[in-house]
């Protein structure tokens, strides 16, 4: 039978959807499921300690999240707009965005960014629209953007934050993201000493997220999705890292989607079975079929329904031991999403 997007569904009352992240970070619960003979068990985040051994490699995205969401006015009406950045393109000094009202903002409308108290300006000028309500903005200075832009919360979370750091991981250093890598928002300083003085390895890469993470798959065929693509890259001496633990035997856990995504696209491109280094964009969609190439381990919160991450968490354990597993952190009563718990995957 052909898989369809209907088969990642599945139905979270609203009561479930985390709006505020739990203090202290590591003291979110913790899922443990077993690939292998599907138990499952139930702990806090800081006793991963004791899934972990040495010797085994956790690779987390560093990205930071940046202040993507601006407010302006449109020049010549006066209208609101919103501003959304999602990433830098490619090939030009321009930006791809969403905007609100799209409709009124066509192809050579200028808006007007202001901060607060009027001593900085900036203008955006919408250069094309293109497929899925983007638009290519330029910008009349975009160094100073940080000072103008908010950062952005995912949709469904509608409780202000009250630390912009907490929708940040405590180890985030590449500002690029619209949107944080939330698998990493459970670790704090003293939980990842803990695993250092245990031998396990840490290391980082660096993926800058879009918000492809929060849009629900929209054609019935996920193989005809369009997934966006995001900047990352893996260095020398991560990719020398990685390639030693595999040839040795040890586990490589990766900390969210995003690393997954990274180091299997990584893994593709290289010329041999060594992970090579790598830098550029990166457009994997991973569907239930697809063979890991290095990812032995992954931790990962709980996701959208229809979304390609959930088809990525069906890919490596299994889509019906991730409906088991969703079903029973209904029934235990986990906090889902962004600011929700998290699940290992052995």
């Amino acid at each position: 039978m052909a898989m369809k997007t209907s088969d990642f569904d599945y139905d979270l009352p609203s009561e479930f959807i985390a709006q505020t992240p739990v203090e202290p970070r590591d003291s979110s619960r913790l899922l443990v499921l077993n690939r292998t003979d599907g138990a499952i068990v139930h702990r806090k985040f800081y006793e991963i300690t004791d899934f972990l051994k040495s010797g085994d490699v956790l690779v987390m995205n560093n990205s930071r999240v940046i202040p993507a969401r601006l407010f302006g006015r449109k020049v010549d009406t006066g209208t609101a707009v919103e501003i959304l950045l999602l990433r830098r393109a490619a090939l030009s000094a321009t930006w791809e965005v969403l905007v609100k009202p799209g409709k009124w903002l066509p192809v050579g409308s200028i808006v007007e960014l202001n901060s607060t108290d009027g001593k900085i300006q900036v203008n955006a000028e919408i250069k094309a629209v293109l497929p899925d309500g983007v638009r290519e903005v330029s910008f009349s200075d975009e160094l100073l953007l940080p000072e103008l832009g908010q950062i952005p919360l995912p949709p469904y979370i509608h409780t202000p934050l009250a630390d912009p750091e907490r929708y940040q991981t405590v180890y985030a250093r590449d500002a690029g993201s619209a949107a944080a890598p939330t698998a990493g928002l459970h670790f704090t300083p003293r939980l990842l000493d803990e695993l250092n003085d245990k031998g396990v390895e840490c290391l980082f890469t660096t993926l800058h997220i879009g918000l492809d993470t929060f849009r629900p798959v929209q054609v019935e065929d996920p193989a005809q999705h369009h997934i966006h693509r995001e900047y990352g890259f893996v260095t020398p001496e991560v990719a020398s890292r990685i390639s030693k633990a595999k040839a040795e035997g040890r586990r490589v856990v990766c900390v969210g989607t995003t690393s997954v995504r990274l180091l299997e696209y990584a893994a593709q491109k290289s010329a041999n079975a060594a992970l090579d280094p790598f830098e550029g964009w990166v457009d994997l969609l991973i569907l239930p079929g697809y063979r890991f190439r290095l990812v032995d381990t992954m931790l990962t919160n709980f996701h959208l329904p229809r979304s390609t991450l959930m088809m990525l968490v069906s890919a490596f354990a299994g889509a019906e031991l991730i409906k088991k597993a969703y079903a029973e952190a209904i029934k235990e009563k986990y906090r889902f999403y962004s600011f929700g718990d998290v699940m290992l995957i052995l």
